[in-house]
């Protein structure tokens, strides 16, 4: 892909449109409808929420500064129109907006994993919204801002990662109470070593919700590996 100048298209001084980057990597989509997909990721640093299951911890402080006329250079070496912007929470940074809209606009697939703690409702509508809504077990589910759920479009995700039976029921009610499922399409995933998948599946099943089942296929693949 061609790569335009940030100046360019914003009016302002690349140096100026900087982000704390964890990490760039290029790997397959482990989660969401594109599982499976080459990808590349951009990990922003920084978390204001802190979930009993965090794969990412050492993505809340560590990382450098790059602007983003930088960050575009690094993708030019991913031979993959999808880019997904995680964290972290990508959302507690300034000019991530700013980011997801110059991807938008440089013909990439973009999409977005954010907590549901932060608002959405500015986010660039050419991005797909992954919004994982905390259950009880996340220890973090006071930080749900449901207010999103005005701003979601049919295109986005709702991602609720169950961490056992308790959290499979919260969940199962507050998709029957707010019928997330006609909205878009709504995820249920299996905390890692926390919930057997196989009995996230048949509670699943035994209910026939109306829910799109996944596991972390990277996970499987590579472990909890930074940069996979």
């Amino acid at each position: 892909m061609l790569h335009t100048p940030v100046t360019e298209q914003t009016g302002s001084d690349d140096q100026t449109l900087t982000l704390r980057i964890n990490e760039i990597f290029f790997s397959l989509q482990g989660e969401t409808s594109k599982t499976g997909l080459p990808t590349a990721f951009i990990r922003l640093t920084g978390c204001p929420l802190r979930c009993h299951y965090c794969d990412t911890a050492y993505a809340f402080h560590q990382g450098e500064k790059r602007t983003i006329n930088q960050i575009m250079q690094t993708l030019t070496s991913y031979r993959t129109r999808h880019v997904t912007v995680t964290g972290g929470e990508p959302l507690a940074q300034k000019h991530c907006q700013n980011l997801l809209t110059i991807l938008c606009n440089e013909g990439y697939d973009v999409s977005l994993e954010t907590s549901g703690a932060m608002d959405i409702s500015a986010v660039d509508q050419r991005v797909v919204k992954i919004v994982d809504i905390k259950t009880p077990g996340s220890g973090e589910v006071e930080k749900n801002h449901l207010e999103n759920l005005s701003f979601l479009q049919n295109t986005d995700q709702i991602k609720l990662v169950i961490c056992n039976r308790d959290d499979y029921l919260w969940a199962k009610k507050l998709l029957q109470d707010r019928r997330l499922h006609e909205t878009c399409e709504v995820l249920f995933s299996p905390s890692h070593d926390q919930l057997e998948a196989r009995l996230l599946a048949d509670w699943i099943l035994e209910d026939a919700l109306p829910v799109r089942f996944q596991i972390q296929l990277h996970k499987y693949l590579w472990g909890n590996v930074p940069g996979k």
